[in-house]
């Protein structure tokens, strides 16, 4: 299985999985020309990582996005809800920033979207 590793460009998120915490990052601004086609082989890639694995932690950080994007970040939480739902280890940790105060009710909007473990907590930087 290949790894997850795409670099954050002006209008896409970085989004990179470390094998060793079993942890997948997203961060940076996503609002790209086409949300569905970008986000695409990231579906692709987490539903073939899930079919052999049962531990994946998620942590985002992504300071704005475009409705498309949000779009795109619910039906990757649902993937990862189903993942839950059949017994996997998977939680989100979501970092939102202290200044915006958009960026806490989107966090808690996510939230509220799911039943597996969800914490919000303040970005550092």
């Amino acid at each position: 299985m290949n790894m997850l590793d795409m670099p954050q460009s002006s209008s896409t998120p970085l989004i990179r999985f470390d094998l060793a915490e079993r942890k997948m990052r997203i961060s940076g601004e996503s609002y790209p020309e086409n949300s569905f086609g970008f986000y695409a082989p990231v579906f692709d890639w987490v539903k073939e990582y899930l079919a052999g694995a049962d531990e994946l932690h998620l942590d985002i950080d992504i300071s704005y996005m475009n409705s498309s994007s949000t779009k795109c970040v619910l039906d990757l939480l649902d993937l990862l809800e189903d993942a839950h739902a059949r017994g996997a280890k998977v939680d989100i940790v979501w970092r939102y920033d202290t200044e915006n105060p958009r960026s806490l009710d989107l966090a808690e909007e996510f939230q509220e979207e799911v039943t597996l473990p969800f914490s919000i907590v303040a970005a550092t930087e």
